[in-house]
């Protein structure tokens, strides 16, 4: 029996998507390219608007239950205090809790393999077309290809994404020159594993994220971050390393007839706000009420969908990339500014407040009409 609904991409964003299409009585097929879960985690905090969104499907307790909450965030100047945000207050019943990506993408698994729905790896979508009434695509299997047809499609399928670049939207936006270089790593806790920290050095910023006791994110937009740790700690064993360049882009536009994305499909941006993975959620939970009306016959509610998402990605987005050339201190005056700034605004309660909001996920409503 054919799908009414294939969901591409089997990160963060698909899995929520096929979550919420069950709580609102719609199985779908979920495929990914990939053999394998990754075992690796870009990101590493789950925001509270995403675990209320969460809340009804056991999903969210499950990630509190197994993660930690971050309370402030600490920023330095080199490694001696000068302001903090406090965030333990922002939503009654969650804190920003920190799990690493492959974790929250099991338990998400998890709770879809109850429910009977299980996610089919080593499946890639080649192609896909689509005409007034349905979706064609065409899958890749390790041994055959098959031509399916369905309703709808709902793409989350990654910042390259196949569905985006075939149906012609355009991934608006500009990118950072230097690399970021990224390291999970054995530290003795140097400092509290409670708070997220911030530390802005000379021609640029260190961050520091404990992501479980003893093991420790650190990024930055300097040639070597673990040259610029708190005085008198060590690097110990490097658990990972990797790099990444910085590009803040929205899609042009988020549906196409009866094919809508979201994810890093959508919008990809600084790892300074925590927000990608989050907003991705956030994006499968408006389209599974959208897609839920279309499939009753209101394709409507598709476009309404992408107006809907829309907005949100370019104000998250724009917000978070003013934010992070703020705090990479480059050029030379911006480098001078900052921590006037950063310390103004963290004690300024209508711009510390909005800084909450803005790392928390609770800047704006999620809206599903």
């Amino acid at each position: 029996m054919e799908p009414n609904l294939l969901v591409v991409g089997a990160g963060p964003t698909g899995l929520s998507a096929a979550l919420f299409l069950f709580e609102r009585g719609i199985r779908c097929r979920i495929v990914d390219k990939a053999a394998v879960a990754s075992a690796t985690s870009r990101a590493q905090v789950v925001n509270p608007r995403a675990l209320e969104l969460l809340e009804s499907s056991g999903v969210a307790a499950a990630i509190v239950a197994e993660g930690h909450p971050i309370h402030q965030v600490v920023f330095y100047d080199g490694w001696t205090p000068m302001a903090h945000l406090e965030l333990g207050h922002v939503h009654p019943r969650y804190r920003m809790s920190v799990l690493p990506q492959a974790r929250t993408e099991a338990l998400l698994t998890e709770a879809l393999a109850i429910r009977g729905i299980h996610p089919e790896r080593s499946t890639e979508l080649l192609f896909v077309s689509q005409d007034e009434q349905r979706v064609s695509a065409l899958l890749a299997h390790p041994d055959r290809h098959e031509s399916l047809s369905a309703s709808l499609l709902y793409a989350a399928d990654g910042a390259h994404s196949v569905v985006r670049h075939s149906l012609g939207i355009q991934f608006n936006g500009s990118g950072l020159a230097e690399a970021w270089p990224l390291y999970d790593l054995c530290l003795d806790d140097p400092l509290d594993i409670g708070n997220a920290h911030v530390s802005f050095v000379k021609d640029g910023l260190v961050f520091l994220l404990c992501i479980h006791p003893g093991l420790w994110r650190i990024f930055g937009n300097v040639r070597e971050p673990l040259e610029h740790l708190p005085s008198g700690v060590s690097p110990g064993k490097i658990e990972w390393k990797s790099s990444f360049h910085i590009a803040d882009r929205v899609a042009s536009r988020e549906t196409v007839g009866r094919v809508a994305i979201g994810g890093d499909a959508a919008h990809i941006h600084a790892p300074v706000g925590a927000r990608g993975m989050n907003l991705g959620i956030e994006d499968a939970f408006v389209f599974a009420a959208c897609a839920a009306d279309a499939l009753r016959g209101d394709l409507s509610r598709l476009n309404e969908y992408g107006q809907l998402r829309h907005a949100v990605h370019e104000k998250v987005v724009g917000r978070l990339d003013k934010l992070t050339r703020l705090a990479r201190g480059q050029p030379e005056f911006v480098h001078f500014l900052r921590q006037r700034l950063i310390s103004v605004m963290t004690k300024f309660p209508p711009t510390a407040h909005a800084m909450c909001e803005l790392l928390t996920g609770l800047d704006h409503d999620v809206r599903v009409h």
